[in-house]
């Protein structure tokens, strides 16, 4: 892996082991050290789809995992240390955990970036205002980063679970959402001004990502996921990968689906 000193404006891996807001199953908490095993594992290489080489020495770095309590609590020790990483000039790439932990991540993204683009791949579009008695859910995120003013504009992509509620959310909040049937999208996929892309594995059909604790069938292939990351136009300014539970995994699929999209991620930031 790259060490140290990186580039000005490098990404940084930052491991965030929290699942404490999941629903129905825990898990994604002991995602982050099988994420960069998957990212750097010798069954492939450093090169990526976009040309860029990861294994070059200042590349991109890791900030290890960011010990945390198992309750909400652990939200402001998230959003501040997010925010040290920014201010020391990088660009964290977050390894979660269940999708609640993208709410602190870019509380400390919209303090600095007012002008922020969130791209959202998920099979939900965790716009409840509250869910199972939480406001903290991981089916809330997005209704608080919007209500809060987190982000200027939100793109979802990939959806598929949509409730009545959750649409009266996204009009409320201006969401623009794409559903699984309307892909592909890439064409809405450029951007003026600074980019945090947030990817939930589940995003992903379980035939090629079973190792997630919301299965939801009708999703994209890894190839439609990469195409879309692909054409993201504009500045990544940050990122995260939530959602992958090993507990669920079979035969060690999806951890290797998410490093391929952890390398894809990577390598889209380097190369813009």
């Amino acid at each position: 892996m790259p060490t140290s000193p990186v580039n000005a404006g490098a990404p940084i891996l930052l491991g965030i082991p929290f699942d404490a807001n999941s629903s129905y199953r825990r898990g994604p908490a002991a995602a982050p050290p099988l994420l960069r095993r998957a990212l750097t594992c010798d069954a492939s290489n450093s090169w990526t789809e976009t040309g860029v080489n990861l294994g070059v020495p200042g590349s991109y770095d890791d900030a290890g995992d960011l010990p945390l309590p198992d309750d909400t609590s652990a939200f402001p020790l998230i959003e501040q240390r997010v925010g040290e990483l920014i201010d020391q000039g990088l660009r964290p790439v977050c390894l979660g955990g269940d999708h609640s932990v993208t709410y602190p991540i870019v509380r400390a993204f919209g303090a600095r970036y007012p002008n922020l683009t969130v791209v959202h791949f998920d099979a939900h579009p965790d716009l409840y205002d509250e869910f199972e008695g939480s406001r903290y859910s991981h089916a809330c995120p997005f209704a608080r980063i919007m209500e809060e003013g987190c982000a200027r504009r939100l793109l979802q992509l990939g959806i598929r679970t949509m409730v009545p509620h959750q649409r009266q959310q996204a009009a409320r909040f201006g969401v623009e959402v794409v559903e699984m049937h309307q892909l592909p999208a890439t064409a809405k996929l450029a951007f003026d001004g600074p980019v945090y892309l947030t990817f939930d594995v589940d995003v992903l059909d379980p035939a090629f990502a079973p190792g997630v604790s919301h299965r939801e069938p009708g999703g994209m292939s890894v190839r439609e996921a990469l195409q879309h990351l692909h054409a993201i136009q504009g500045h990544i300014v940050g990122a995260d990968l939530v959602e992958f539970n090993p507990v669920q995994d079979i035969s060690g699929l999806t951890e290797t689906v998410c490093g391929k999209l952890l390398k894809e991620i990577l390598g889209r930031m380097l190369a813009g």
